[in-house]
C-alpha cells in the first residue's frame, strides 16, 4: 500500500501534509513513512478512544459509499469521496447535530459567538 501511495504522491512542496491513520499493527512502516514525509497518526495502545472520530467517519464512509461502488482507480476514489464530503457536510442531516447538516449547525454555533 505505501509502495503504491508513494507513486501517487504529488512531487511539489505545495501539497499539504499528509497524515495516516493507522492501527498498532503499523509500527514496522515508521521509517518508510518518515521518508515519505508523512505523519502516522495512531491511537496509543490501550485507548482505542483516541480515535473514535476517525474510525466513525470512515466506518460511515465505507458503510454509506465505498461498499456499494467499484472503484478502479485513484482519480476515482478522489472523486467519490469529493462527493462524499459534500454529502456528509451540506445535506445530509444528523441526529446529533438536531437533524441538521454539519455546515447549517456550525453556521447557527458561528452565529451566537
Amino acid at each position: 500500500m505505501l509502495t503504491e501511495l508513494k507513486d501517487n504522491l504529488p512531487n511539489n512542496s505545495q501539497a499539504k501534509q499528509l497524515i495516516l491513520h493507522t492501527d498498532q499493527g503499523i509500527q514496522c512502516q515508521r521509517f518508510k513513512l518518515k521518508q515519505m514525509n508523512i505523519t502516522q497518526r495512531m491511537s496509543r495502545k490501550g485507548h482505542c478512544h483516541d480515535n473514535a472520530s476517525d474510525e466513525t467517519i470512515f466506518n460511515l464512509t465505507k458503510r454509506e459509499t465505498i461498499i456499494r461502488l467499484k472503484i478502479g482507480s485513484l482519480d476515482k476514489m478522489k472523486e467519490v469521496l469529493a462527493k462524499y464530503v459534500y454529502w456528509y457536510n451540506s445535506i445530509r442531516r444528523s441526529k446529533k447535530l438536531k437533524y441538521t447538516t454539519p455546515v447549517k449547525y456550525q453556521n447557527r454555533v458561528l452565529a451566537t459567538m
